[in-house]
């Protein structure tokens, strides 16, 4: 089955970076969609940021338009987020998703298999 591990959270500082780190198995990982979504105590989970199969198109929140990166490396089965100038609002567990040749979509029920997730916390 599918699986889905993101790795590289923790507890940084306001204006500091993290790079998380989605590995997927049991998938062909070239051929999905992936994105990253966030949810922060309380709150629904919030779409970040998306990356086609392809990796032609990249698409981000505004929230984080500028600041965030996202990424693939199909040869490792990884999704990568490079999180610069991180910001208290950034707070969140960070969760990896996929859909097979999906278009970029911004809805959780567009995405198949989901990880875990992985805890950003940003001190101010």
């Amino acid at each position: 089955q599918a699986q889905l591990v993101e790795s590289g959270g923790g507890l940084v500082q306001a204006g500091g970076s993290l790079r998380l780190s989605c590995a997927a198995s049991g998938v062909t990982f070239s051929a999905y969609t992936m994105a990253w979504f966030r949810q922060a105590p309380g709150k629904e989970r919030k779409f970040v940021a998306a990356i086609s199969w392809s990796a032609g198109s990249t698409y981000y929140a505004e929230s984080v338009k500028g600041r965030f990166t996202i990424s693939r490396d199909n040869a490792a089965n990884t999704v990568y987020l490079q999180m610069n100038n991180l910001k208290p609002e950034d707070t969140a567990v960070y969760f990896c998703a996929g859909a097979p040749k999906s278009s970029i979509a911004t809805m959780t029920y567009a995405y198949n298999y989901w990880g875990q997730g992985t805890q950003v916390t940003v001190s101010s």
